[in-house]
């Protein structure tokens, strides 16, 4: 089992120390304290928690995962049901990011003040909520209106947990956990194609539903039964650490890492939530493949993602993290090339499956260098902002794909990810000359 095998790890950067603490008793304020429970009964309490924390946390991403999958893989049903534009999409997109991105301003305090598990909790049921929405819609308009909802719960989801996991240094479990989004995106596609051959796509955000709800009273019920452990809320162990080199950064230079750290998550993500919402579409219109091929060629895509994710936790010594991102970023450049020259249907799809096996290990590379380049008391804000950045290019981004698109033809789609994937390796390039990564990471 691959969980318990994380939990105990050495010092992480920053100063931090790697530890086998549960999610809400992480020492970046998970509301009540740490966890240190002392004795064999206590020991095993911990573990316990542990377990169902590390769990939790990798359902948590296989159910963010999901509606990323499902949305691109729906939308010609959806679209076709309201009547709307293919170019809709992006709308969509558009009001559901800038929920996102104002609640990842604040997760940093809002761990702090609620801690993760009630956090979480207040995710999934706005998730609920608004996926309750999206399948009783008699019209696009009630869409974009939950849309917004939706944007809050995945901000949230999203940004606490890369916060909470980042901090701790496990490495290996970041990757899971981006490895669980991936099984996510790569099952939705399928959820949404049975819904359809079964005659409508609307039940499929009904089995999204029923996840969130789930989800939500599993967090709230581990946050119960850690705290009805004693010993639960007593006070953490001081940890003393040597300051951070960037601590002694003037202002301006700090300024300039942190905006340059959020432009690449800014166009990273615009480049592979892009790519996979589009990928349908361009299945169905220039490559005329059928609604069940369509459907495998976006498993091809997410699966791949998910695969090279889930590959790169099991090393015991893992890939570093810069090389994980110099190499995927360029291998990312040939695969939308191909995509771009589409000789036939075969290399177009391949050049998906590829992309997303390239750009797999990009986001949890950049979270886990974050605190390696900045510390850990800086990093702790800083996380969550660049998520905010990250859902913004993949919300802003994909959007304008779709407005250029609309203005064109779905072949713009080739040309517009392979700029994007240049922009990536040069916004990186810059951003490890500002900040450069000088030990292994």
């Amino acid at each position: 089992m691959l969980i318990p095998a994380l939990m105990h790890q050495p010092a992480g950067p920053g100063g931090l120390v790697r530890s086998a603490l549960s999610i809400d008793a992480l020492p970046i304020g998970a509301g009540r304290g740490s966890l240190r429970i002392h004795g064999p009964m206590g020991e095993r309490r911990r573990l316990a928690s542990v377990r169902r924390s590390d769990v939790l946390s990798l359902g948590s991403f296989v159910v963010l995962g999901l509606p990323d999958g499902m949305l691109g893989t729906a939308w010609p049903s959806m679209r076709a049901t309201f009547g709307a534009p293919v170019g809709d999409l992006g709308l969509i997109l558009l009001v559901a990011t800038a929920g996102s991105v104002l609640v990842t301003a604040f997760v940093g305090p809002l761990i702090r003040r609620l801690g993760v598990p009630v956090l979480l909790a207040v995710a999934g049921s706005l998730a609920a909520l608004g996926y309750t929405g999206y399948a009783a819609a008699p019209g696009l308009w009630l869409v974009l209106g939950v849309s917004v909802l939706l944007g809050v719960s995945a901000g949230a989801m999203d940004g606490g947990l890369n916060t909470a996991v980042a901090l701790t240094g496990r490495q290996r479990l970041l990757n899971l956990l981006h490895g669980a989004y991936g099984v996510g995106t790569a099952i939705g596609p399928l959820v949404v194609t049975a819904a359809i051959l079964t005659g409508s796509w609307r039940p499929a955000y009904l089995v999204q539903v029923s996840l969130d709800l789930t989800l939500a009273v599993l967090w709230l019920r581990h946050r119960r039964r850690d705290h009805a452990q004693p010993g639960a809320t007593a006070k953490p162990e001081a940890i003393v650490a040597e300051p951070h080199p960037a601590a002694r950064w003037s202002r301006r230079r700090y300024g300039g890492v942190v905006v340059a750290g959020m432009s690449v998550f800014f166009v990273y993500t615009g480049l592979e939530v892009g790519a996979g919402q589009w990928e349908a579409s361009f299945c169905r219109g220039p490559l005329h493949l059928s609604p069940g091929a369509t459907g495998l060629a976006a498993f091809g895509y997410w699966g791949a993602l998910t695969a090279v994710r889930i590959g790169l936790a099991l090393p015991r010594r893992p890939v570093p993290s810069q090389a994980v991102v110099r190499w995927g970023s360029v291998i990312a450049v040939f695969a939308t090339a191909a995509i771009w020259w589409q000789p036939d249907v075969a290399v177009a799809v391949a050049g998906f499956v590829v992309l997303g096996g390239a750009l797999a290990g990009v986001f949890p590379a950049l979270i886990a260098l974050t605190p390696v380049r900045l510390g850990g008391q800086r990093a702790h804000n800083v996380i969550s902002w660049q998520v905010g950045a990250a859902a913004a290019g993949g919300a802003g981004l994909s959007a304008m794909i779709g407005l250029l698109i609309g203005a064109t033809s779905l072949s713009a789609l080739g040309p517009t990810l392979t700029v994007l994937a240049l922009i990536v390796v040069a916004a990186e390039l810059i951003l490890n000359r500002l900040a450069p990564v000088t030990r292994r990471a």
